[in-house]
C-alpha cells in the first residue's frame, strides 16, 4: 500500500504542482523529507514572501501554484500577500502544517483548534481533513476548486502524522479525475447583447484584469475598434489588458465614484468587461453612473456581479463571451476611432541634480528594454504617470498588488521570473513598499532569477502623504524614512547593486543589468510626485 504523502504527491504531480514555494517549519518537515526529484522547492526567509512570489508565478503563467507554509503563525504572516491573490483570482494551492492529530484538542504549541477558519475570508475553499485517508482527496478537491471559476486562493490544513499513514485503494482514483466547465453564452444572450451595443450612441468601453488573465486582449481591443469607442482601464489595475499606445487608449480610471462619473460623462453605454463595477479607493462620492448612462457588466465571478451598485450583468467566461458578441458584431457607422492620446514630451522638474524625474525613468525604461518586458509594480506614487508614459503592448506584461497591500512586488517579481525565464522582469518599487519585501532578494539571489529591481528612492512614503494632503490632515506622522541604502540591502543578500542619479548613470546601469544572467537592484533617487495630478 502506499502512503497518504505518496498519493498526494501523484495528485499534486497530475496538475503540474511540482514547484512548492514554502519556508518550512517542524509541522512541514515530514511531508518535505525526501523531495521527489521531479518536485523543486523555492525558499522565501518570510511567508510574505513565499505567497508573494507564488502569486507571481501563478499570475504569470495562468496555472495554479503549490504554497506550503508553517502552521498557524506562517499563515498568519502570509495574510497580507493572500489579500492580493484573493483580489487578483489568483489559483493558489495553499497548505499548512497542523500538530499531530491526536493531540491538537489540548492545543500544544503549532497546534490550531481551527485551522480552516483562519484564512477566511480570504480563500475560496479551506478545510482540514476529517481523517488521515481524506487528504488526497481534500488536496483534490482544493486544486479544482482554486482553478474553477471565478478562481481564488484554497487552503489545506495537515496533522503531520497524516503524511505516514496507509492510503486506502479509493484514494487511487483521485489523481485521475478531470473537472471541466462550459460558460460560453446563449444564442439569446449573445443577440441580446449585440443589439444593445449596436443601438448605443457613443459607448465606451472599460476593461480588467480578467481580460488579460484569460488572453482576450485582443479581443477587447477588436471590440473598441468594431464601436469605434475609447478604452479605460479599470480603477485600481492590478495588469494590463489594454496596449497603452492603442489610438482608443484613455488610461486607467481613478478610483472613486465621482471621479469616474466625471471621466465617463457623455456616454450612453458602458461596457466593462473582466473587471469589478468599480473597485473603489478614495471616497469621493457622487453619482454612480453619469446622466443618461446604462452598464452592461460581463464577468466570470458571481460574486462580482451582485455586489455591483449599478448596471446589467452577464456572468461567464468573458473570453468566450467577447468571442461570441464579435463573431456578430457589425461596425459601427458614422464614427470614427477615437484620436489617440498626446503623450506630452517631458516637462522640466527643478531638482538638485542629485536625482530623477520619475517621468525620466519611465522614458529611459521605454528606450531600454526589450519589447517583450514584464513590469511588475509596486510604487503607488507613480501610478498616473507610469500609465502616462509607458508602452505596454504585450499580454501578461504588468503585475500591480490587485488589494494594494505592501510587499508583493518584490517577491512577485520573482515568482514571475521563475515562470518566464525567456523573458526579462524589470520590477519599479518604491523604497517604501520595498521594505515589506526586501528578503525576496534572497530567493533572487539563490535561484539565479535576473530580475532587474528598480527602488525609486525619494525618501519617504509618497502615496500615503498625497493622500495625507487630500484627506485634509498633512501632519500625520510616520511618513517619511530617510537613510536606507539599498544597494548595501542588495549586496548583503548577494545581489548586485547600482546607484543612478542621472539618466546617463541609469541608462548604464540597466544596460548591465539586462546584459546579466542573475539579479541587480538599482537605486534610483527621484523625486516626489503626485499620484492625484
Amino acid at each position: 500500500m502506499s502512503s497518504v504523502r505518496d498519493e498526494t504527491f501523484e495528485v499534486l504531480r497530475a496538475h503540474g504542482l511540482t514547484t512548492v514555494f514554502g519556508n518550512p517549519g517542524s509541522n512541514e518537515l515530514h511531508f518535505l523529507a525526501g523531495l521527489p526529484a521531479d518536485f523543486r522547492y523555492i525558499l522565501g526567509l518570510h511567508e510574505g514572501v513565499v505567497v508573494g512570489m507564488a502569486d507571481g508565478y501563478a499570475l504569470a503563467t495562468g496555472r495554479p501554484a503549490f504554497v506550503n507554509l508553517h502552521a498557524a503563525a506562517g499563515t498568519g504572516n502570509a495574510m497580507g500577500a493572500l489579500a492580493n491573490a484573493w483580489a487578483s483570482h489568483s489559483p493558489l494551492v495553499i497548505s499548512a502544517g497542523q500538530q499531530v492529530r491526536a493531540t491538537i484538542g489540548v492545543e500544544p504549541l503549532l497546534a490550531n483548534t481551527d485551522a480552516a477558519q483562519l484564512p477566511k475570508p480570504l480563500v475560496r475553499f479551506s478545510a482540514e481533513p476529517a481523517s488521515a485517508s481524506d487528504v488526497p482527496r481534500v488536496m483534490a478537491q482544493a486544486v479544482h476548486a482554486a482553478t474553477s471559476h471565478p478562481r481564488g486562493p484554497v487552503y489545506v490544513s495537515i496533522p503531520y502524522d497524516d503524511w505516514a499513514r496507509e492510503a486506502t485503494g479509493e484514494s487511487a482514483h483521485v489523481a485521475l479525475r478531470t473537472v471541466s466547465e462550459a460558460a460560453s453564452p446563449s444564442a439569446a444572450q449573445v443577440a441580446a447583447l449585440v443589439d444593445r451595443f449596436s443601438r448605443a450612441q457613443n459607448p465606451v468601453l472599460v476593461v480588467g484584469e480578467d481580460i488579460d488573465a484569460t488572453g482576450a486582449n485582443d479581443l477587447a481591443v477588436a471590440l473598441a475598434e468594431r464601436l469605434r469607442m475609447p478604452a479605460w482601464i479599470a480603477p485600481s489595475a492590478s495588469r494590463c489588458p489594454f496596449p497603452t499606445r492603442h489610438p482608443s487608449f484613455r488610461g486607467v480610471l481613478p478610483a472613486s465614484v465621482r471621479g469616474i462619473s466625471e471621466l465617463l460623462a457623455g456616454h450612453d453605454l458602458v461596457i466593462v468587461a473582466g473587471a469589478p463595477v468599480f473597485r473603489y479607493h478614495q471616497y469621493e462620492p457622487g453619482e454612480y453612473l453619469p446622466a443618461g448612462a446604462e452598464l452592461v457588466h460581463l464577468t466570470s465571478d458571481a460574486d462580482e456581479a451582485a455586489r455591483a451598485p449599478m448596471g446589467d450583468a452577464l456572468i461567464g467566461d468573458v473570453r468566450a463571451i467577447l468571442d461570441s458578441v464579435l463573431a456578430t458584431l457589425s461596425e459601427a457607422d458614422g464614427r470614427s476611432m477615437p484620436d489617440p492620446r498626446t503623450i506630452a514630451p517631458l516637462a522640466a522638474r527643478a531638482t538638485d541634480g542629485t536625482s530623477l524625474d520619475p517621468a525620466e525613468v519611465f522614458d529611459v525604461l521605454n528606450e531600454c528594454t526589450p519589447d517583450d518586458v514584464i513590469y511588475v509594480k509596486e510604487s503607488t506614487s507613480t501610478t498616473s504617470v507610469f500609465w502616462e508614459r509607458i508602452d505596454i503592448s504585450r499580454p501578461g506584461s504588468y503585475f500591480f498588488p490587485a488589494a494594494g497591500g505592501l510587499g508583493f512586488g518584490m517577491p512577485a517579481a520573482v515568482g514571475v521570473q521563475l515562470a518566464h525565464p525567456d523573458r526579462r522582469v524589470v520590477a519599479i518599487i518604491g523604497d517604501g513598499s520595498a521594505n515589506y519585501g526586501i528578503t525576496a532578494l534572497w530567493s533572487a539571489a539563490t535561484y539565479r532569477t535576473p530580475v532587474v529591481f528598480l527602488v525609486l528612492k525619494n525618501g519617504t512614503y509618497g502615496a500615503l502623504k498625497s493622500f495625507a494632503g487630500v484627506m485634509g490632515v498633512p501632519d500625520a506622522p510616520g511618513l517619511d524614512l530617510d537613510g536606507i541604502d539599498f544597494c548595501a540591502l542588495a549586496e548583503g543578500y548577494g545581489v548586485a547593486a547600482r546607484r543612478a542619479r542621472s539618466r546617463d548613470e541609469l541608462e548604464a546601469a540597466l544596460a548591465e543589468a539586462l546584459a546579466s544572467d542573475g539579479p541587480t537592484l538599482i537605486e534610483i533617487p527621484t523625486s516626489t510626485t503626485n499620484p492625484f495630478e
